[in-house]
């Protein structure tokens, strides 16, 4: 049975949200009621793959159904007019709107903006914390120099170095300046700034069909929850003072082991706080859609664009690798009038989840993604095959450096149980047995399960014949154009520092 045509669409993602730390995904902590219950009547994916890490090399497989790869290396974002979810549903008499809570990556220098009737990336509300060193900006008084000196003069003798930085660490805690709240730390724009924003937006939709995004940065580092995410997850919460003292000393990168391990609880409470939010928030939500009797004829998926680590992998944060932690995230999926069957344990990639979704709507779906539509499998109950593939470039925390972006390829080749991993800049061929060893710790001996290493190293083959043999396109090349026009931009007003996504 095929689902009604023009349904409205309802897409959340959410900025590092780990597949385990919902609880319809199966953890024990209480960060998703609102989701758990909706789960209940919903799709729920158990291995939804990203299709790379970070933001800027996962949106293009969610947006436009093509890996992040597919132009090259150079290219960051989406080529200029190419099809999206936005721009087909807009085509198709819908209104389309975005929601960004401040990720410099999802902008319109990016391409995200193209399709929508409404785009707004709060870009501008973007804030910096007030815990910088006050000689950051007087850098020419003696405490400067005296800091300097002592700083050149740690290093010179042996085990100074560690003493030296422990008690300029205690130095810049007591030299920055006071915060008043949790909400006064919070460098993006929370969940119910953004539900509020949508909410106005729906208000004034009427019955026309709508595509609506939300991108939400609540449980993105530094784990700053609202002061009302933080009493609703916990009824004991940390003082901003004690949360900035534990996101600086998790920042500190020459922290290692135990010294840094006895931080890792109380951050994941800060980060779940954050979740917490983001769960109440979407219940205002889709509570107003069901007040306007929008939710039976609105279809609903919740997801991330990657996850985060916690010391798996002796990793913080979300560097571009391609960690289980981080390519695996949650997938509810809700269509109004279609039964709930169980997904079972294949892989989904998200180059998929934009053909789904227009199927799913009854919207034709356009010959340029590259993804498959599950519509009819998850309809029927069928188990599909195939891979989840996911890429990204070493090293390249900064895209805005063009040098960064040329460096060597990660590629991981995901199956149900069996994962490849390759690095071309090393060399390194590795193969994890998930069903032993899911927290892929341990890479298979080369003499152990050699079919299913040459399976899946002919589907990377496969993935790079059909990915790295195109001509540019004149989207692609408008696309650096209008990159090489932003860098000149900001070569005039830089972007502030430490923002990441």
């Amino acid at each position: 049975m095929s689902a009604p045509t023009q349904k409205s669409v309802l897409l959340v993602t959410v900025d590092c949200l780990r597949a385990d730390h919902c609880g319809f995904m199966g953890y024990a902590r209480p960060t998703t009621p609102f989701l758990d219950d909706l789960a209940n009547e919903s799709f729920v994916f158990p291995l939804a793959i990203v299709a790379g890490v970070p933001t800027y090399y996962s949106l293009p497989a969610i947006m436009a159904s093509r890996y992040p790869l597919a132009f090259g290396r150079e290219l960051v974002g989406l080529a200029d007019e190419e099809k999206t979810l936005a721009s087909v549903f807009k085509e198709n008499g819908y209104a389309t709107g975005f929601f960004g809570a401040g990720n410099p990556y999802l902008s319109a220098q990016f391409g995200y903006d193209f399709g929508f009737d409404t785009f707004r990336d709060f870009i501008d509300d973007v804030g910096l914390l007030p815990d910088r060193l006050p000689e950051a900006s007087n850098s020419g008084d003696w405490i400067t120099f005296v800091n300097r000196m002592l700083a050149g003069a740690s290093r010179k003798v042996p085990g100074l170095a560690p003493i030296y930085d422990e008690l300029y660490f205690h130095y810049c805690q007591a030299r920055a300046l006071p915060a008043s709240s949790l909400d006064a730390l919070r460098r993006f724009p929370a969940a119910d700034v953004m539900v509020d924003q949508a909410r106005t937006w729906l208000a004034s939709m009427g019955d026309a069909p709508f595509f609506l995004w939300l991108h939400l940065m609540d449980p993105h580092a530094p784990y700053y929850p609202t002061d009302k995410g933080a009493k609703l997850f916990n009824t004991s919460t940390p003082s901003a003072k004690h949360a900035r003292y534990l996101n600086s000393q998790w920042s500190r990168s020459e922290l290692r082991g135990k010294r840094l391990s006895r931080y890792r609880d109380e951050i994941v409470g800060l980060y779940d706080s954050g979740v917490r939010w983001v769960d109440a928030q979407l219940s205002r939500l889709i509570g107003m859609l069901r007040e306007l009797d929008l939710w039976e004829k609105c279809i609903f998926a919740f997801t991330a664009d990657h996850g985060e680590a916690f010391l798996e992998h002796d990793r913080r944060y979300h560097a571009p690798s391609l960690d289980e932690e981080l390519i695996n995230v949650p997938l509810l999926l809700r269509v109004p009038g279609v039964k709930k069957r169980p997904v079972s344990i294949v892989p989904f990639s998200l180059l998929h989840l934009a053909p789904t979704l227009l199927e799913a709507a009854g919207v034709s779906i356009p010959a340029e993604f590259r993804g498959d539509s599950h519509w009819k499998h998850l309809q029927d109950g069928i188990l599909w095959s195939g891979t989840a593939i996911s890429e990204c470039i070493a090293g390249c925390t900064n895209p805005y450096a063009a040098e960064q972006r040329r460096g060597p390829r990660l590629l991981s080749i995901r199956e149900a149980r069996y994962k490849l991993r390759l690095n071309f800049d090393s060399g390194a061929e590795q193969i994890f047995d998930l069903r032993s060893d899911p927290a892929e710790r341990a890479a298979l001996p080369r003499t152990v399960a050699k079919d299913e290493r040459r399976r899946l190293l002919q589907s990377a083959f496969a993935h790079l014949q059909g990915t790295t043999c195109r001509h540019p396109s004149k989207s692609y090349l408008r696309a650096r154009v209008r990159e090489i026009a932003a860098s000149c931009s900001r070569a005039a007003k830089p972007t502030p520092s430490g923002v990441v996504a």
